[in-house]
């Protein structure tokens, strides 16, 4: 673990100096011998930088951290809420608009269906029925 984090303090730093220090002659080998050192069982660089600079600076700081993160969590929790609430007020809004707008176009659907238009279909299937069953008697 103490590899992963002063990598990622590595990774980090690397972005900043890529950019000021990438003209320095054997800058990339330096960088790959560094990598090296800390990763090496050997030399166990990672474990001596941790130790000397990040464990006590994190130690220092650690009422800090644990209120950043309570702070963090209690703001994530009053985000999702208020975007929780805004997205069911879309989504009942939207069901609302659809439902006016729909019943319009029901209610012509349900007027299809009354009951002179269904003997209309009765009578138009009746004859459709006639003629086919005239088509066939011509053709036998």
């Amino acid at each position: 673990m103490m590899y992963w984090i002063v990598f990622a303090l590595f990774t980090t730093a690397e972005t900043i100096t890529d950019m000021l220090l990438s003209w320095f002659p054997f800058y990339f080998e330096l960088k790959i011998a560094f990598v090296i050192w800390l990763l090496s069982p050997y030399t166990k660089g990672s474990s001596v930088l941790y130790r000397k600079f990040v464990h006590p600076t994190l130690s220092n700081k650690e009422r800090e951290i644990d209120e950043y993160i309570t702070q963090a969590k209690d703001r994530s929790y009053e985000t999702m809420m208020r975007f929780g609430k805004r997205g069911l007020n879309i989504a009942a809004t939207a069901a609302v608009t659809a439902a006016s707008k729909g019943q319009g176009v029901l209610s012509e659907k349900l007027r299809s269906f009354s009951m002179q238009d269904l003997t209309l279909i009765q009578n138009e299937d009746e004859l459709q029925l006639d003629i086919h069953s005239r088509g066939q008697r011509a053709i036998l």
